[in-house]
């Protein structure tokens, strides 16, 4: 926050002072500009721990990797995680919630619900090099043995199918949708997707995005009470 600063604060920092009035120098305090640096600092830091995370997976990923990769020192890693685990989980909430950023742009739009479900479906189709997809599949698997990452794993993932059971109940309640149970619905597509992009992702040439495309298509019409060409 700028202001005056007291006579007491211009001679812990040696600034010249001119009679007893308020001092002419308009500052940010000290607290503020060092917050406003750590906070610069630890956006980098995840940033660098998500690429590296990336390249050796969760569970390879030490803290003096991305303290080295990042040019700082283990100590300042450790200064705002405090643990391996909380590094580890942060950095995978802040590369999901890129994914989770796009999905919000769609579920929060003017579309009608049946627009806003092919957008949805797209976006959980994995694309080029799936690192987004690597990355989720790499957090459950090691949210079987990291407690504070499967709570973010949990959260996260659960953010999917309640904004996707939001959207189908849109579209029931208004007549486009013929489904009994949106948020069963909602389970069902989700876990038909899950695991065809684990395969598309993981296993080299095992189906075919046009195959993942489809099939998802097929289930999520079926579920809904649409021709699988209605979600093209």
């Amino acid at each position: 926050m700028l202001g005056n600063c007291p006579a007491s604060d211009c001679r812990k920092l040696d600034l010249p002072r001119f009679g007893d009035g308020p001092c002419p120098f308009r500052w940010a305090t000290v607290t503020d500009v060092t917050r406003r640096a750590a906070e610069i600092r630890l956006d980098a830091l995840l940033r660098t721990a998500c690429d590296v995370i990336a390249q050796r997976g969760l569970a390879n990923t030490r803290t003096a990797d991305v303290a080295q990769a990042a040019g700082v020192s283990q100590a300042l890693v450790f200064y705002h995680f405090a643990t391996k685990e909380r590094l580890l989980a942060q950095a995978f909430a802040y590369a999901v919630e890129q994914d989770l950023a796009r999905l919000d742009a769609v579920t929060r739009s003017n579309a009608p619900p049946l627009t806003k479900l092919r957008r949805i479906l797209r976006l959980y189709t994995p694309a080029g090099r799936p690192t987004s997809w690597s990355m989720w599949i790499d957090g459950w698997s090691e949210s079987l043995r990291t407690p504070e990452l499967e709570k973010v794993s949990r959260k996260l993932d659960l953010r999917w199918r309640q904004d996707l059971a939001t959207v189908i109940s849109d579209g029931v309640r208004e007549g486009i949708f013929d489904c009994a149970d949106p948020a069963g619905a909602a389970w069902r597509i989700s876990a038909v997707m899950d695991g065809l992009a684990v395969q598309l992702a993981v296993h080299d040439r095992v189906i075919s995005r046009r195959q993942f495309t489809d099939w998802v298509r097929l289930v999520t019409a079926r579920e809904l009470g649409l021709e699988p060409a209605q979600l093209e």
